[in-house]
């Protein structure tokens, strides 16, 4: 008795620490979690999978393999697929057949292997995964359009290759010499018929399932923290039932169930897809462990030669062919179809179906079927390691490496959010915002920026947050212990300078020792004191000024006097050197109306058809006010260079003050962000340390309490104009 105890702690113990050692490192956990699993198995001997489960092993690996394929299934919505370009849709379809067959002929003729195997294996092998394809993206940082197609074929190839992965198995299994339709002299209309059932009874039973699902979770009759227990019941008794009624379906059965509530309107998944975040990880982690440690690695120096070969025309032949076949007419470059031709790395889904069809077709009798997973689990391997390696020079190689992410993710698109999002989509900064709050989310998308719905620190956001380009995280959402463990949560990714949030000091000793957000707070963002309330009142009253640094003072450039005042204003007539500018970048963001008496922000809810619109009733405020009525006015100028644009003074005030000449912003205006000529970006409140000079671009928020002209006229004028 404790012998098992003791191998089940191992077990835990063993895949905690590969997965911490895959968050620290940037690797995808496959690598570390196969790796453990050789070595504690075959290698050492430490763990016998087959002693320590026994007759449980095939349930055990059936049951996860199961759950791990209807959480993929939850990611595949249809509006993905046709949402994200023709070279994604080719990609996970031509692309997936082409693949296919020549990985299966290359195999059949390198190892000398019956058709059926290597069919199964080149049916296996096609699918990539987001779990191995982020990590390694995240490290290279290719070019955004690249970098989108790569991310969105491993999120939507997973679902895709495994239909056709059940099919080519069940079809194998059913064409089995010594299967009871080949001993019953059945031909192939017979094995037809029977391969249509299976797809008809897996299909109806997922489907029944994931329409049985998703009424009682619409009508609300599970309790919330029920929800993840009855969906997982729900997995298991599908899977069961399908099984139960035709071998081989059950699988098949979940993944359309998986599917069926991903695409129902009106069912939020997210929420379903928290249950991964845990559950799946936990699965994943112990299946890979288990199955690594059953290995036979005499296997591998026997086949070495022909599993190198194997690795070298996939990487060489295969993938290229297929890319270029599906990038054909794109409007990509020559250097990125090379890209995305080298890019192809084999993960989870495949290591947990070849996991499984093994047990099955070594019961069943398949000619070499204990080669299936040495060569799956060594492609894999050899893929992960192989690109990761190389991926990075060969992008800066071809060009196509973006520079250190420079853009923004804002968790929290309220009015400060947007506001700030905005004033850097002006200065062309790469922005995103993410809100758990729908209300927020479509308002940023009204006022035309990406938006994610959901926390970006969730296991969801993971898979399909696109950051690409994001190197910074501003943390304004309305929960201090939220922005706190976002803060916390992107410190590894971005580094603890890139993270900023609003925090506001208190004058109680006790919340500021003892408050959960308060010790856990990032970079003061503007301003060690400055609070949410505070900040948005000031973006609510005050304007948003786009200075450029000179050299000398500029005089004031003349306006027309016909132009509209809320857009043609000057900004500061206090502030010497400034040249007012009336761009047409400048008017597109200002919430200023068109000819037709319709703004801006108007058109862009017009636009926006995914939204429908809600009648108010009579007398009341607006559901959603107007997004104009969020922005401030965004004005550009010039200004002659001084030292308060410093950024190593931790306040405006303090900078100000430091200056022996006149400066063009005052002791009450706030200091945003800084932007060199190269376009990277300083956000001002952590005291970083740099010195603009001139051609920096510096946003500024200040108060337009009063006119410029009324500043300057004296008494005596206002009485002669009375």
């Amino acid at each position: 008795m404790n012998e098992p105890l003791l191998a089940f702690a191992g077990l835990a113990a063993l895949t905690g620490i590969c997965q911490w050692l895959a968050w620290r490192f940037l690797l995808p956990s496959i690598l570390f979690l196969l790796t453990a699993g050789v070595l504690v198995g075959p290698i050492f001997g430490l763990f016998d999978p087959d002693a320590f489960l026994g007759e449980l092993l095939f349930p055990f690996v059936s049951v996860a393999v199961a759950i791990i394929l209807f959480e993929g299934g939850l990611t595949l919505k249809l509006s993905d697929i046709r949402g994200h370009g023709s070279v994604v849709t080719r990609l996970i379809t031509v692309g997936v057949l082409i693949t296919w067959a020549l990985v299966s002929v290359a195999t059949k003729f390198i190892f000398d292997m019956p058709w059926s195997l290597a069919l199964v294996f080149g049916s296996i092998v096609v699918v990539s995964g987001p779990t191995v394809v982020k990590p390694l993206l995240r490290s290279v940082r290719p070019s955004d359009k690249v970098g989108h197609i790569l991310n969105w074929e491993g999120i939507l190839i997973d679902p895709v290759g495994v239909f056709l992965a059940l099919i080519v198995f069940d079809l194998a299994l059913l064409n089995l010499p010594g299967s009871e339709l080949a001993e019953g002299g059945h031909g192939y209309g017979f094995i037809a018929f029977v391969l249509f059932k299976l797809i008809a009874i897996g299909s109806a039973v997922g489907a029944l399932a994931g329409w049985t699902t998703a009424y009682a979770l619409r009508r609300y009759l599970v309790p919330d923290y029920l929800v993840n227990v009855v969906v997982l019941a729900m997995v298991i008794c599908a899977f069961t039932l399908s099984e139960t009624l035709q071998h081989e379906s059950g699988l098949l059965a979940v993944t359309i169930m998986g599917v069926w509530l991903a695409n129902k309107k009106g069912l939020h998944v997210e929420e379903l897809l928290h249950f991964k975040e845990d559950l799946s990880v936990l699965l994943i982690s112990g299946l890979f462990v288990v199955l690594a440690s059953r290995i036979d690695i005499a296997v591998i120096p026997q086949y070495g030669w022909q599993i190198l070969a194997l690795l070298v025309v996939c990487q060489l032949v295969v993938r290229p062919l297929n890319a270029w076949v599906c990038t054909w007419g794109a409007d990509l470059t020559t250097s990125e179809r090379a890209f995305i031709a080298w890019i192809a790395p084999r993960g989870i889904v495949a290591a947990a179906v070849s996991s499984l069809f093994v047990l099955r077709l070594e019961e069943a009798g398949m000619p070499m079927a204990e080669l299936l997973v040495p060569l799956v689990f060594s492609m894999i391997i050899g893929t992960v390691v192989f690109q990761s390696l190389t991926a990075k020079p060969l992008a800066k190689r071809l060009g196509i490496s973006n520079p250190e992410p420079n853009g923004v993710l804002f968790f929290g698109a309220n009015d400060i959010g947007i506001a700030l999002a905005t004033a850097l989509r002006t200065e062309s900064i790469r922005v995103m915002l993410s809100d758990t709050s729908w209300r927020n989310v479509r308002r940023a998308r009204h006022a035309g920026l990406e938006a994610y719905h959901g926390n970006p620190t969730s296991g969801h956001a993971a898979e399909n947050l696109d950051l690409q380009g994001i190197g910074k995280l501003v943390a304004v959402s309305d929960s201090g212990d939220t922005n706190a463990l976002a803060g916390i949560h992107f410190r590894g990714a971005f580094g603890s300078n890139a993270v900023f949030t609003l925090g506001g000091a208190s004058d109680d000793d006790a919340y500021e020792r003892f408050s959960t957000a308060n010790r856990n707070r990032a970079n003061p963002l503007f301003a060690t004191s400055l609070g949410p309330v505070e900040l948005a009142r000031r973006l609510r009253d005050g304007e948003i000024r786009h200075l450029t640094l000179g050299d000398a003072e500029i005089a004031p450039a003349e306006t027309d006097a016909s132009a509209d005042d809320d857009v043609g204003e000057a900004v500061d007539g206090g502030a010497p050197g400034y040249e007012h500018s009336s761009s047409p970048e400048v008017l597109s963001m200002a919430s200023s109306s068109g000819e037709d008496g319709s703004s801006v922000a108007d058109a862009s809810v017009a636009a926006d058809e995914r939204v429908p619109d809600r009648e108010e009733a009579p007398g009341e405020p607006p559901i959603d006010p107007p997004v104009e009525d969020i922005l401030p006015k965004q004005t550009h100028g010039t200004v002659t260079n001084s030292d308060a644009y410093g950024g190593a003074e931790a306040s405006t005030r303090e900078a100000v003050r430091g200056e022996s000449t006149v400066s063009a912003i005052s002791e009450d205006d706030l200091r945003l962000f800084a932007i060199d000529p190269g376009n990277r970006l300083y956000i001002y409140g952590a005291g970083e340390a740099f010195t603009p000079k001139s051609g920096w671009r510096i946003v500024v928020l200040s108060s337009r309490d009063a006119e410029p002209a009324e500043s300057e006229v004296g008494p005596d004028e206002e009485r002669n104009g009375a």
